[in-house]
């Protein structure tokens, strides 16, 4: 197995970050690499019922994002009582690198993902999946563990994804990792995708890059994650030549007895209006809130959000 060549820490909280309490854990996968993730430990002092303080709630992240996503929703729902866990996939945050590229996919970490399950004894628990991570909550419904879901919450993510929108997440992950600073990185965020989050100050983006990188070699700081990770995008390059993406629908169709709540960003480009409300139609019983300003994927970041994730949790009985 293979170790990440930068020291992956929390790093220092931005202006406006929550201050969060997680333990690190470590598990195995089934290929021996070891995984890592943290767990945000519910609150003594909320005033909650024993039923909504019983229901952990999982936290899965985008395809090279990792733990850190989850400080501010895990802040919010922990001071309600909810324990929330949050994965990294093989490759990314605290996991391990593996030195076998093509491990990096949905089934392999699927296996991953049931194995942190089983290693955390949870037997009842709902899923906030953002991108990729909504993907694997909805790939659960297929696999025996569906009995254990009470509920899904998808961040930004459907049964269609906007090939336009993979085209352009291929052109990037991989390729530059390493950069000055926390503010550097926050400029070429805000240069990339300031048309999709209109509404980030100058620190707004300085903090999502302190989420995506954390300090490496000779005082640079590096996105946490393999850089080898790209090339599970080879071929995506290109929307016109892109490979036919998978008709997921009848997977989705497979959650119609799991409460389901999906949130969209207002400009994102990977989930659109169309699949957005058609998931709505089918599923009529499904809260739907768009996430005003944002877009692939909702930060997570304000109250309105985190009080509607958070009422939708205490509906799951």
């Amino acid at each position: 197995m293979t170790t990440n060549p930068s020291t992956l820490r929390n790093g220092s909280p931005a202006e406006t970050a929550p201050d969060v309490t997680a333990e690190v854990f470590h598990w195995q996968a089934s290929d021996g690499l070891r995984l890592g993730g943290r767990i945000f430990a519910p609150c003594a002092a909320s005033a909650v019922t024993e039923r909504d303080a019983s229901l952990p709630v999982l936290c899965l992240p985008g395809l090279s994002r990792n733990t850190r996503d989850f400080n501010d929703i895990a802040a919010f729902l922990q001071a309600r009582g909810h324990p929330v866990i949050a994965l990294d996939y093989r490759g990314r945050g605290l996991s391990d690198w593996d030195p076998d590229w093509t491990h990096y996919s949905i089934e392999m970490e699927a296996a991953d993902i049931d194995a942190a399950i089983d290693r955390l004894g949870l037997d009842r628990f709902a899923v906030l999946g953002t991108s990729r991570g909504g993907l694997h909550a909805m790939a659960m419904a297929a696999r025996p563990l569906r009995s254990r879901l009470a509920g899904v919450i998808l961040n930004d993510i459907g049964p269609h994804i906007e090939a336009e929108s993979l085209a352009r997440i291929a052109t990037s992950i991989g390729k530059q990792m390493e950069f000055p600073s926390f503010d550097t990185l926050g400029q070429r965020l805000r240069a990339d995708l300031g048309d999709q989050f209109t509404g980030l100050t100058e620190a707004g983006w300085v903090r999502l890059a302190r989420q995506l990188a954390a300090p490496g070699p000779e005082g640079t700081v590096r996105l946490s994650y393999d850089p080898a990770l790209g090339k599970t995008l080879n071929g995506w390059s290109n929307a016109g030549d892109a490979p036919a993406f998978p008709d997921l629908w009848p997977l989705f169709d497979l959650m119609a007895d799991i409460p389901l709540m999906v949130l969209r960003g207002e400009t994102s480009d990977l989930l659109s209006e169309t699949t957005f409300r058609e998931m709505g139609r089918r599923r009529q019983a499904c809260a739907l809130h768009t996430v005003a300003g944002e877009g692939h994927a909702p930060l997570l970041w304000d109250a309105d959000t985190q009080t509607r994730i958070a009422a939708f949790l205490q509906t799951l009985s």
